[in-house]
């Protein structure tokens, strides 16, 4: 029988940004609401077995207390500590119990811990978080039928999927860290406020994607060389410290100034000094200097001038579904018929 995974994060939507910029918070009750719809979506398509993870706000538990659901719900048996590591333990566990399709709820900092977790079961990921590049805006309802759909293996993932890329993160060829969609080095030499939203104190960032209706860090790359999930390779660009009105064109000596939105609601000029296309399995040597590596836009961890910081980009992550590619397959093929 189809096993279905959903990892819900209460706290994606709450850092700072929600302060410094106009960014959107989903409360609580809509959290539940979502996976409430979602659990309705897998239900009206057969599937009957969920396994969640839990957590500090019990979203699961409170979507599941409903007269319609009659689901076999389980609950990860794991000793929640309400941090990342939940995230990542909660995905590692699913992956062990054979999960078909993982639901995530959260941004890109929660996809992030479910993809350190296991790369290999196809995800479904909803937005509930800040700035999101990696999980999309989609109906719950909507995401429950395509996640039946794909556990049930009633679609084809080489039609209806795309396996994500990620960004490994070396120090002195050590493999330490990941991300879904941006590293970015701050000259700041403490992790501090860990969400960044102060543009000025980053030098350099590494994007796997950088499409223009995005937002954040990978906003800024999309208006220097468009790049899309399905692209091979990646993008690495640096910025320029700034002070004062932009230069009139005959006295830019090359760099480039983009108006990106860094964050909702803030969309400033960014100075850029470069930018090239990475190619998938480069891996990049970047000048040693004492900085702070965000990935996916929180600060991670600082590194020394002594080490030496490496990025690379491949075709490493999960299977990302496409809920629309899913669901036209289905009415085309008449699998919603009864």
């Amino acid at each position: 029988m189809a096993l279905v995974g959903i990892i819900a994060n209460p706290a994606a939507s709450k850092d700072i940004r929600r302060l410094v910029a106009q960014g959107r918070v989903v409360p609580d009750w809509e959290k539940v609401n979502i996976v409430r719809r979602v659990m309705l979506g897998l239900q009206s398509e057969g599937v009957t077995r969920v396994v969640g993870m839990p957590d500090s706000s019990h979203l699961i538990e409170r979507a599941a207390d409903d007269p319609n659901l009659s689901l076999d719900l389980q609950l990860l048996e794991m000793s929640a500590l309400y941090n990342e590591g939940d995230t990542i333990r909660a995905a590692a566990g699913m992956s062990d119990m054979g999960v078909d399709c993982l639901i995530t709820l959260g941004g890109d900092g929660t996809n992030r811990a479910v993809v350190k977790g296991c790369r290999t079961m196809p995800m479904i990921a909803i937005s509930t978080g800040t700035n999101n590049v990696f999980p999309v805006l989609v109906e719950g309802t909507m995401a429950g039928l395509a996640a039946a759909l794909v556990a049930r293996g009633d679609v084809d993932l080489e039609d209806a999927a795309v396996r994500s890329k990620i960004l490994k993160i070396y120090i002195d060829d050590e493999p330490t860290d990941i991300a879904l969609v941006d590293v970015a080095l701050s000259k700041e030499r403490f992790v501090a406020t860990r969400a960044i939203w102060d543009i000025n104190t980053l030098y350099e960032v590494f994007l796997t994607r950088a499409e223009p209706a995005s937002i954040g860090l990978s906003s800024i790359g999309a208006r220097l060389q468009p790049l899309s999930m399905t692209d091979d390779g990646g993008l690495q660009y640096s910025l320029l410290d700034r002070d004062g009105p932009v230069p009139d064109a005959e006295h830019r000596d090359g760099q480039a100034y983009v108006r990106a939105p860094i964050a909702p609601g803030v969309v400033p000029i960014v100075a850029i000094s470069s930018c090239r296309r990475l190619a998938n399995g480069e891996r990049v040597s970047v000048a040693r200097r004492a900085c702070t590596v965000a990935v996916d836009g929180e600060r991670a961890f600082a590194v020394k001038p002594t080490q030496q910081l490496e990025i690379e980009v491949v075709r490493d992550g999960p299977p990302v579904v496409d809920v629309n590619a899913v669901l036209q397959h289905a009415a085309i093929h008449h699998l919603f018929d009864v």
